[in-house]
């Protein structure tokens, strides 16, 4: 638990703060692989087309993704994934043998086909990891969302971003809108092919599930009183990877989702402390901070319950 702290002080929420990204590092894979997969396979099934979309010309973009994804795996994770090669060399499949889960299960080995012509590569590739890809493209308004496989979404849904540009689809984050977004803009517009990056930021939900495609402005609430919060709220971490495609130029944005219950942190070595940062940073937030993280309302009742956490015994 708490592979990704963004709320201990070392950078602010709302910032851009990139770091560059060592590309051994790019994906991440933990015990939560085989149930991670299942779920984005039960989301695809249900309802594909808020889970899936790609511009009929980005065919050759997403099967660069799926090589760069598939042979980033079985080198990083051999234990893990193993290529099928054909006799003419061609990666043709995967075996991915998940880690053994938190309860000490081990889940079944799986197949992955990387070569079905009746499936889109972005989505293959999507099936390989826990994180999910979205493919950038220039156009004359900017970056947009050309390709993506979106199961895991932070309170936004595909369908009313796909084809988007970039300050469309952040019109509603605060402080994004002009100058944060001309940075964006040249961060995007001047990203090497050597130089991928990598940011995280923080959420706190009212339960632990993976998708959550309804609107911040629903906003969150926990029921009952408030010292039984802690066992009631969870820090959603976004680990989000910026990595621009040599041969298509596209870049593919990767977004591996981190859920942890308040509890975690009375387990961590440092978690008193990263409760106390985390309460900081969360009265720090202004009203359309708030508004848009979804914590109006339940924001002192959440700030207490990190005060307990911070001054426990």
């Amino acid at each position: 638990m708490l592979a990704h702290t963004p709320y201990d002080g070392q950078s602010k929420p709302f910032s851009v703060a990139l770091k560059l990204l060592d590309l051994a590092d790019w994906i991440e894979v933990d015990g939560r692989l085989a149930s991670d997969l299942e779920e984005k396979a039960a989301l695809f099934s249900a309802d594909a087309a808020n889970v899936f979309g790609a511009e009929a010309d980005t065919v050759a973009a997403q099967a660069e993704v799926l090589d760069l994804v598939a042979r980033h795996l079985s080198e990083r994770f051999p234990d893990v994934y193993t290529p099928v090669i054909d006799q003419e060399d061609r990666l043709r499949a995967m075996l991915v043998t998940p880690p053994r889960a938190a309860d000490g299960r081990q889940p079944p080995v799986r197949g992955v086909v990387l070569v079905d012509p009746a499936e889109a590569p972005l989505w293959t590739a999507a099936k390989l990891v826990q994180e999910d890809l979205v493919l950038m493209r220039r156009g004359e308004t900017g970056w947009r969302i050309a390709a993506a496989a979106l199961a895991f979404p932070s309170s936004w849904r595909l369908a009313d971003k796909f084809g988007r540009d970039m300050a469309t689809i952040h019109q509603t984050v605060p402080g994004f809108p002009g100058r944060m977004a001309e940075i964006v803009g040249r961060i995007f517009d001047n990203l090497k092919v050597d130089q991928p990056v990598w940011r995280l930021n923080w959420s706190i939900y009212a339960d632990p599930k993976l998708h959550h495609s309804e609107p911040h402005e629903r906003g969150r609430h926990w029921e009952g009183a408030d010292d039984k919060l802690a066992a009631a709220a969870f820090i959603r971490v976004e680990r989000q990877t910026l990595r621009r495609l040599p041969v298509s130029g596209d870049i593919l944005f990767t977004i591996r989702i981190f859920v942890d219950p308040f509890g975690a942190l009375l387990e961590h070595p440092d978690g008193r402390q990263l409760a106390a940062r985390l309460r900081q940073q969360l009265l720090e937030l202004n009203q359309d901070q708030l508004d848009y993280k979804g914590l109006d309302a339940e924001r002192d009742k959440v700030a207490a319950a990190l005060q307990r956490i911070a001054e426990a015994g």
